[in-house]
């Protein structure tokens, strides 16, 4: 397992995972990344998944934060997990088994390097990959990531699977979040965050329930709108 000079906090929100969480872990694991925590920001699951994280704390450095009767969601989820993060650098992931781990220590290079302020895996570089995906979802996340870029000047903002220094994104989080907090963050810093592209192949989900739906694709295009409005006074973020 490498090391680092600045301890690492993986935040993984979740809801109803309870077939994947273990598999995750394990993935981390085997991969030689030298984090110091997994925090799983659990949204009201009701399929055990729980149960399944608890029994993981035994052998790992775990810990499970329960986001009832708290603001739900996906970005909400990941700013109570930085708030509680211990370590200096945050990476945050899916539950779902699409983000690669193994490309984990990729996306924290560039900041342990000094290079860049927030590293997004992306699919919509060269060398992203989506196999397996239906039709239906590449189109969407297609179309989400158009809308996205011409405010971000980044590729794919919304791709769920990015690092950052823990006080970097509680600094340029805006005091309301919806539902893609990489997508927020980098339009409320403007140019004052330096924003890395790396490529990362997403895999397809092959247990349990997607989460997408066109509310959430709604909720999205709400929070472009308002994102649209913003951008008239910020400029791109210095995307390299």
């Amino acid at each position: 397992m490498s090391t680092f000079a600045k301890s690492v906090s993986i935040i993984v929100p979740t809801r109803n995972e309870a077939e994947n969480v273990a598999m995750l872990v394990a993935q981390i694991v085997s991969s030689a990344v030298a984090f110091h925590e997994i925090l799983f920001v659990d949204d009201d699951s009701t399929d055990g998944t729980r149960d399944v994280i608890r029994s993981l704390t035994v052998n790992h450095p775990i810990r499970l934060i329960e986001q009832d009767h708290r603001e739900p969601g996906l970005a909400s989820a990941i700013m109570l997990g930085a708030g509680a993060a211990e370590g200096e650098l945050l990476l945050i992931m899916d539950a779902d088994l699409s983000h690669p781990p193994e490309r984990i220590n990729d996306l924290l290079a560039p900041l342990l390097e000094g290079t860049a302020d927030m590293v997004v895996g992306s699919r919509y570089i060269t060398g992203g990959l989506t196999p397996g995906w239906p039709f239906w979802r590449r189109m969407l996340s297609r179309a989400g990531a158009a809308l996205a870029y011409p405010l971000t000047g980044v590729h794919d903002s919304m791709s769920g699977f990015f690092a950052i220094a823990r006080a970097r994104l509680l600094e340029v989080a805006p005091p309301t979040v919806g539902f893609k907090i990489a997508f927020e963050a980098i339009v409320h810093a403007g140019s004052t965050l330096r924003v890395r592209e790396i490529p990362v192949e997403f895999r397809d989900r092959a247990r349990g329930q997607s989460k997408m739906s066109l509310g959430i694709a709604l909720r999205f295009f709400s929070r472009w709108l308002i994102a649209v409005f913003r951008h008239i006074l910020t400029r791109h973020p210095n995307v390299m």
